[in-house]
């Protein structure tokens, strides 16, 4: 709630009005004083917590936008997802909040509990069938309202992008905990579902969908049952904690992962400055004059910072230095 801020003035005001009698300060009392009663809906149970709610939110943009890059390349045409909503509601209400006829996308994501449901409008579902089918514009609404079921190869076709979007789902779940999402099954009638009970609490995650000039939405249903398991993880608290030690196989593992990071090693002999003609003119036996002295330490560079001072020579008949001092990444000049 917006709060507003009074001027010098406005306040003046109001001490003149209280001294003068014209606002009476016991019935302001009165109407501070009294109980503060917040309405609660025990049919719309609240379940996760603002916090909870904050970090599902990114997860769930984060869903967004791979489910918009993987959209676009599968369509061949531009899709861009939102999120508009994020509710906790009944499952009875979220079953009446979607078409009459629609398609539901029904997963499980192994280990986690219980059943998610994609649900995809009709209209958004043609278009999406249309274009994978080979046509260059999508239908308008019009074209669609006669339609009240899905073909065989419509549902085929349908299932793969349903699969696709449950891969996003994995990957934007990853950071948190490894899930494995399978489609279970699918289904158009929405008063058919008995997946959970009616009152059993939900999250309802909306999606604004936008294809070509065409703007509609998609709608995620996930029980309350799925997030038992890992509330611990969608605290910022312990998501982001830096403090925590790592144990020292995690301590191996990360510097085995740092071993095998490549990196530029050069040793530069000195700089010397010629005109381009006489580069051309060059031949082979000609010398040229660097500045540095032969008996001066060269600088060895790692990915293009100074990190030691060495000295040339030879191994096993190949060009090798010997480290003499470690300079820290930091020239000379500095």
């Amino acid at each position: 709630m917006s709060q507003q801020v009074l001027s010098q003035q406005e306040i003046d005001a109001l001490l003149v009005a209280m001294d003068s009698g014209e606002i009476d300060t016991e019935e302001m009392d009165e109407e501070t004083s009294g109980a503060k009663v917040k309405t609660y809906d025990f049919r719309r149970p609240v379940r996760l917590s603002k916090e909870y709610l904050s970090t599902i939110t990114m997860v769930f943009e984060d869903f967004s936008k791979l489910a918009s890059n993987m959209l676009s390349t599968q369509l061949r045409k531009p899709v861009e997802a939102k999120i508009a909503a994020i509710e906790q509601v009944s499952f009875d209400e979220f079953v009446h909040s979607v078409p009459s006829f629609t398609l539901m996308g029904i997963f499980k994501s192994s280990p986690l509990s219980g059943l998610q449901i994609l649900e995809i409008n009709p209209q958004f579902s043609l278009q999406i069938v249309e274009l994978l089918c080979g046509y260059t514009e999508v239908s308008s609404e019009e074209t669609l309202k006669n339609k009240s079921s899905f073909t065989d190869i419509e549902l085929a076709i349908l299932e793969d992008v349903l699969k696709a979007l449950m891969r996003s789902f994995e990957a934007a779940w990853r950071d948190i905990k490894e899930i494995d999402v399978t489609l279970e099954d699918t289904e158009t009638k929405p008063q058919l579902l008995q997946t959970m009970s009616p009152n059993e609490p939900v999250v309802m995650v909306t999606f604004a969908v936008s294809l070509g000039e065409q703007k509609t939405f998609l709608n995620m249903c996930i029980p309350y049952i799925f997030f038992e398991d890992i509330l611990d993880k969608l605290s910022f608290k312990n998501w982001f904690h830096s403090g925590k030690e790592f144990d020292s196989s995690e301590r191996g593992q990360i510097a085995h992962n740092l071993d095998r990071v490549p990196v530029d090693i050069e040793v530069v002999l000195g700089e010397s400055q010629m005109h381009v003609s006489d580069f051309l003119e060059m031949e082979e036996g000609d010398i040229i004059q660097l500045d540095e002295k032969t008996s001066k330490p060269l600088t060895l560079y790692v990915e293009d910072k100074p990190y030691f001072k060495v000295k040339p020579g030879l191994l096993n008949k190949k060009l090798a230095v010997e480290i003499l001092k470690f300079t820290g990444g930091e020239s000379d000049d500095e």
